[in-house]
């Protein structure tokens, strides 16, 4: 059995996007409704940031397809701290927001943290403790995106299935020092492909895409996989998930 492969970008607010992805005359408060016509999903980055009112998140859901899904990236406050076991009411400010208002389309919440924090067994289980696996009546599923090579040990893996946390397989060729984690923790599997090249018109070669395929068929046959074109080469992302969608028809 294969799982669905949703497939997006980071945001849909992106000034270069206009004319290249976007058409040149399309109002800006009708960007999501075609973004997500085009994609099977978006992570929402400015709640790393910031806090949105309950009304924002149900214009978002009213404004995207029934099939389509949102990944949220969780707020800065929870993951940027010295001691993690101490987010509680950090999480519960970002969790109360307002995002059980998507239902259906709510995905993955994704925790990242900081390159500099390294693992620290007993406070990341503290930190995993506090994480709700429901809010208002929704199942709340979470990716967890490490950037230290400390990481990249049995002990942590242990900890994120023990918890059914996913971790996020991230590429990114400008930091190679970062852990590319693949490790069945979870129903799911979450990743951020942060590689695209301007001089690729699809921000991947073809080649380099079908390698992505490869990856995203294999996740599949164990869970529902997002995958994020994120960052890199940030105006050729739109178009890099585009021709992902069409190489997995």
């Amino acid at each position: 059995m294969t799982h669905p492969i949703r497939v997006g970008i980071g945001g849909w607010t992106y000034e270069p996007w206009r004319g290249v992805f976007y058409p040149a005359d399309l109002t800006q408060k009708r960007e999501l409704e075609f973004a997500s016509r085009a994609l099977t999903s978006i992570e929402i980055n400015g709640t790393y940031y910031s806090t949105f009112k309950p009304d924002s998140w149900m214009k978002w859901r009213d404004e995207t397809p029934d099939d389509f899904v949102f990944a949220v990236k969780a707020s800065r406050y929870c993951t940027n701290r010295k001691v993690l076991s101490e987010m509680g009411e950090s999480m519960e400010r970002f969790l109360g927001q307002g995002l059980s208002a998507l239902g259906d389309k709510l995905g993955p919440i994704n925790w990242q943290f900081m390159a500099t924090k390294k693992f620290d067994p007993v406070d990341f289980e503290g930190f995993l403790k506090l994480l709700r696996v429901e809010s208002q009546e929704i199942r709340l599923r979470h990716a967890l995106e490490v950037r230290h090579p400390s990481f990249q040990t049995q002990q942590f893996y242990d900890l994120a299935a023990k918890y059914g946390c996913a971790i996020v397989y991230a590429e990114d060729d400008e930091a190679p020092e970062w852990p590319r984690i693949d490790q069945p923790t979870a129903d799911f599997t979450y990743a951020r492909l942060m590689s695209s090249k301007p001089d690729e018109p699809t921000g991947m070669t073809s080649a380099e895409l079908d390698r992505i395929v490869g990856k995203t068929k294999d996740w599949a046959k164990r869970g529902d996989v997002f995958a994020y074109f994120i960052a890199g080469s940030k105006e050729r992302n739109p178009a890099a998930a585009m021709a992902l969608i069409e190489k997995l028809k």
